[in-house]
């Protein structure tokens, strides 16, 4: 089969030389820099949007639009199975576990986790000449100012001042929107650098009905009204938006994670319980930036992506929230959380009219990491040295080429407690027992084997370890994972 020019420069696939060429490519199609929307949903599995699940109970007209007029992957992978770790990955290209960051979550106070000068999707945008914004949920850390210059509290807060650290000082030429997710605190709007108001009531937003879960809050803030706002703010910057300037606008939604809190309109519209209507009301937000691109004239010069932070938690939690016969993790084992697939393998759809082919599929192993190095690919302007060292140029898939080797020669997989797990080809070997997920272990965990190794083509639901029939990929894999990890 012959190679192309991007397959030939696939040793460099994501450094800046190999963006340069690739694009090559995309200027056939594409005069100028594209517009590009991601937009992130929440605790949103694979199996929750119809057009990846032929018997999901929950339909996603919106978000299936993106597969017939564009592409969607079948193997895309969260950088982590939990929502911190994945977005610091998406907007850095690099792993979180490279960070302080080695299991579980940030918090709506806690400090920033982008390393000061890091090289993030928005600054590199920025700096090649686009308008660039993050409406909705940061979840990465930021730094609030003090009334007594200690790390800032429920107690302490200055909600005058400016905060330090947050989106507008990783590349964004604006943000709206919360630090964390609806069940941290505090619950308070951001707009840019600053608070918009102040805390002076508590509230709990918690769907289980937790006390505990009360938390410090702006007196207007209900979590209800946060899904609504993000899109009514998205909406809104898209109409500002002009031909002559492209722009990014990363979209991080507040569903369906919990508190599970469907606007008035969408309760009771899916006839199968409130989390269903909450994916209703996700798949509509998607309606509505195709809408206001469309009203705005800059539908045809735009990327759309839609993907989520990692699996759903629907599983196992909110069991008054499930719908009899659907899976939410649809074929996968797992859940959010868990190393296993249905912790990290995530619904990955796009739509580019005019270059990426309309009702098309792709089967390569792609990371959310990669979304720095296929940006510069796209716009065909080389990545500074040192950036995105996790990221790798998917490009070629995008544009349907075929390839004789994987993009990705591996992908390294982690869960909510620091398990680790290493993808190549068909291999996925997990580096301990367990799922190494959010709840405590089953009984009688502690006696399966701290290694599981699954051959994925043939058992794509992981319930055959394999791990004694072929300690030679054992091997191989454990030393390309500890080569990773000392990169």
């Amino acid at each position: 089969m012959k190679n192309t020019l991007c397959d030939w420069m696939k040793p460099w696939r994501s450094r800046g030389l190999a963006a340069m060429l690739c694009c090559m490519a995309v200027s056939l199609h594409a005069k100028t820099s594209p517009n590009i929307v991601y937009i992130l949903a929440d605790d949103m599995g694979y199996g929750d949007v119809s057009a990846l699940n032929p018997d999901s109970k929950i339909q996603t007209p919106n978000i299936d639009r993106l597969a017939a007029e564009g592409m969607h992957f079948t193997d895309a992978h969260s950088g982590s199975a939990v929502c911190t770790p994945t977005r610091y990955g998406i907007l850095t290209g690099r792993y979180s576990w490279r960070t302080r960051l080695k299991s579980g979550v940030l918090y709506g106070y806690d400090p920033h986790l982008i390393e000061n000068d890091r090289v993030t999707v928005a600054s590199y945008l920025r700096s090649n000449g686009y308008r660039t914004a993050c409406i909705g949920k940061w979840h990465i850390g930021m730094d609030f100012p003090s009334t007594d210059g200690k790390p800032a509290s429920a107690k302490n807060t200055d909600w005058n001042g400016v905060i330090e650290n947050g989106p507008v000082d990783n590349g964004f030429d604006h943000f709206f929107g919360i630090s964390a997710s609806l069940n941290m605190d505090p619950y308070i709007y951001i707009e840019d650098d600053r608070f918009v108001g102040e805390c002076t009531t508590t509230k709990n937003f918690d769907t289980r009905g937790r006390k505990s879960k009360a938390g410090i809050a702006h007196e207007d803030f209900e979590a209800v009204d946060a899904l609504p706002m993000i899109v009514d703010k998205s909406v809104e910057y898209i109409h500002q938006q002009t031909k002559d300037q492209p722009f990014f606008l990363y979209l991080p939604l507040t569903s369906p994670h919990q508190p599970i809190v469907p606007s008035e309109a969408f309760q009771g519209q899916s006839d199968l319980s409130p989390y269903a209507d909450f994916c209703l009301q996700t798949d509509a937000a998607v309606g509505a930036i195709f809408e206001a691109l469309e009203a705005s004239g800059l539908s045809d010069d735009t990327i759309v992506i839609f993907t989520s932070d990692n699996g759903s938690l629907l599983p196992v939690n909110y069991k008054p929230h499930q719908v009899k016969g659907h899976q939410s993790s649809y074929i996968y084992r797992g859940k959010k959380g868990d190393i296993h697939e249905g912790g990290h393998r995530v619904p990955y759809l796009l739509r580019w009219p005019g270059v990426v082919a309309a009702g098309s599929q792709s089967d390569e192993t792609t990371c959310l990491t990669d979304l720095l190095a296929t940006c510069a690919a796209i716009i065909g302007q080389p990545l500074p040295v040192g950036a995105g060292e996790d990221s790798v140029n998917v490009l070629p898939a995008m544009l349907g080429q075929t390839t004789n080797q994987a993009l990705r020669e591996s992908t390294v997989h982690h869960s909510f407690d620091g398990l680790f797990a290493i993808r190549q080809g068909k291999w996925k070997l997990i580096l301990g027992a367990g799922a190494g997920s959010m709840g405590p272990p089953k009984p009688g965990i502690e006696k399966l084997p701290k290694i599981q190794l699954y051959d994925l083509e043939q058992d794509i639901s992981e319930s055959n370890n394999v791990y004694d029939q072929y300690p030679e990929v054992v091997e191989r894999l454990t030393q390309l994972l500890e080569e990773i990890q000392r990169g």
